[in-house]
């Protein structure tokens, strides 16, 4: 019988398979829904659903340049042995290579894309029933610089931390590197106080300004006082949020708007990833486990 498109898509909504793995379960079950998910478990293709209830935070990170592009990808594992795995290098390597040269903005117009497998979606479910993991692409950047610009990147604990600087004014790549490096390490978050906006600054000094206030310490002290310590405190919150005002890493002498100086160069844009930063990672309580288990 002729399988339809509409029995395709339910198929892979209720399993995670690939499209194509849909297909041929539901025509080797004559268009049986239910039996095609049979068919797809004893096949080892149904086990993508099965995970998607876990939590990948582990996995790696990687950087793609190309000319006047590049790409930095997250892809999560639930294990960090598994983001060793040649088979998840290769995707992080093919999804890296698939979106360097797309326009994608989002995960989802990501996994649309297409591949090798067919799309991206189709290369993490084959990938997840393969594994045995859930695997998740969890994040993209594409990063454009024209031609009198230069990228500086770095990689660090092979994709556990990744940055990349877009530097203008040199041509020097281990000027940019170095501010890449410095991105990695130190953890800026804008490049200068004039990217910063202005809601950010109000927000850090009213929360200054409450830690001022309940400090018993400084109960005693006159309200000019009182100012005084919390614009202290502010700027020296400020500067080392943002990479310029930060003392540069390999020569702490020096901050790094200094080094840039010395070298004709400065930061346009930078990009950093921290492999599983604000996911919820499940704690595990095997005393629990155990005692539920002897119920």
């Amino acid at each position: 019988m002729a399988i339809t498109a509409a029995q395709v898509k339910e198929l892979r909504d209720l399993t995670g398979a690939g499209m194509m793995d849909c297909k041929k379960a539901l025509t080797a079950t004559d268009g049986d829904v239910k039996k095609a998910i049979d068919w797809l478990r004893e096949n080892g293709l149904a086990k993508a659903a099965k995970k998607e209830g876990r939590i990948a935070a582990e996995g790696l990170a990687k950087i793609l340049i190309e000319g006047n592009r590049a790409v930095m990808v997250e892809i999560n594992s639930e294990t960090d042995f598994v983001a060793k795995n040649d088979q998840f290098l290769a995707l992080l390597d093919e999804t890296a290579r698939t979106l360097l040269a797309s326009d994608a903005k989002t995960v989802e117009e990501a996994l649309a894309l297409s591949c090798g497998e067919g799309t991206l979606n189709d290369a993490f479910v084959n990938a997840v029933a393969t594994i045995g993991e859930k695997i998740t692409l969890r994040r993209f950047v594409n990063i454009d610089k024209n031609d009198d610009e230069i990228f500086g990147s770095y990689t660090h604990q092979g994709g556990r931390i990744t940055a990349v600087t877009v530097v203008k004014g040199t041509q020097d790549g281990q000027v940019a590197k170095n501010m890449a490096m410095q991105v990695a390490s130190m953890n800026p978050t804008y490049v200068s106080r004039k990217d910063m906006p202005q809601d950010v600054v109000e927000h850090e000094r009213s929360v200054q300004e409450g830690v001022v206030a309940n400090d018993p310490n400084l109960a005693s002290k006159p309200d000019k006082v009182k100012a005084g310590i919390v614009e202290g405190r502010l700027s020296k919150l400020l500067q080392d949020m943002c990479l310029v005002d930060q003392e540069f890493f390999l020569d702490t002498d020096q901050k790094c708007g200094q080094y840039l100086k010395s070298n004709n160069a400065e930061v346009l844009r930078f990009e950093k990833y921290t492999v599983g930063e604000g996911i919820e990672k499940k704690e595990e309580n095997f005393a629990a486990e155990v005692a539920a288990m002897a119920k």
